[in-house]
């Protein structure tokens, strides 16, 4: 099937992942105003104003910042405290996702567009902001932590969530550093399944050098929300090795389902990015 076949996808992601946290948004807004109404003020105005930036930075589509601004928003009431700082929230890692995304898809621009993988000048749409971060904001959502209470796993409580949800993160940053660079300074591709040589930017294919921006991007992201979120070594370690994971998670996607034509770009991105917070979620539980 071709991409435009498979836009189905892309809709739907965004029906899974935006009423879901704009209902949340509008709950903890009022349980946040009763109590710091200033706190509430100051999360959504930073939240639209990462949005409005994002867009006039033409990294995003009107919707798609509008997306961006209501998912950062949601993770922020998420991993709040009292009292309220908005610097010790997953705004840190959420800011740090999209100046690495920013940055690299901006090196050799020129040389993308003559390979025709450039991103679009507009900026990146809903859905595909909606695959990137919005499994961190599912899994951190108040009607899953609910849910989660009610099951065995209300045990693992707190830290499993909180490393899940960076790992998915950082995984974000990690598949979209090591696309942008991997195609400029990474030589020729080769497949994750084959090993043979590919021509950059096709789907599956990596390289070296696109790989270890990758991981670093996942280290960045991890280490200040570790830093952000308070959190200690094993939340790093385990947030970036989800990323990782998800990292290639994303490659073996890519050479298989996305070229045979059954899951296009934003289904993969998404797909990643629950990889990436189910591995560092399992990882977490066993280690306890």
């Amino acid at each position: 099937m071709t991409q435009k076949e498979l836009a189905w996808q892309s809709k739907l992601i965004l029906l899974l992942v935006l009423p879901v946290t704009g209902a949340d948004v509008v709950l903890q807004s009022q349980s946040w105003a009763a109590q710091d109404a200033a706190a509430a003020v100051l999360t959504l105005g930073l939240s639209a104003l990462l949005g409005l930036v994002t867009w006039k930075l033409r990294a995003a589509t009107p919707g798609a910042a509008w997306a961006g601004a209501l998912i950062t928003a949601n993770l922020m009431f998420s991993t709040a405290t009292v009292p309220r700082q908005p610097w010790h929230t997953a705004l840190i890692p959420v800011l740090a996702v999209s100046l690495l995304a920013f940055g690299a898809t901006r090196v050799g621009r020129g040389q993308k567009e003559r390979l025709g993988t450039a991103e679009q000048r507009k900026g990146r749409l809903a859905a595909q902001i909606a695959a990137n971060l919005g499994a961190a904001a599912l899994v951190l959502n108040d009607a899953t932590q609910t849910w989660l209470k009610g099951t065995h796993w209300a045990a693992f409580g707190g830290p499993v969530p909180t490393a899940a949800a960076l790992a998915a993160l950082a995984e974000a940053a990690a598949d979209t550093v090591s696309s942008e660079i991997g195609q400029v300074l990474g030589g020729r591709p080769r497949m994750v399944t084959t090993l043979r040589a590919a021509e950059p930017g096709a789907d599956g294919a990596v390289s070296l050098a696109g790989t270890v921006a990758g991981i670093i991007a996942a280290a960045i992201v991890s280490g200040l929300g570790m830093a952000a979120l308070r959190g200690d070594a094993e939340l790093f370690a385990v947030s970036c090795s989800g990323a990782v994971f998800g990292l290639f998670f994303d490659s073996l996607l890519g050479a298989t389902f996305e070229r045979a034509g059954w899951l296009n770009n934003d289904a993969v991105n998404f797909l990643s990015t629950i990889s990436a917070a189910g591995f560092a979620g399992v990882v977490m539980v066993l280690t306890k």
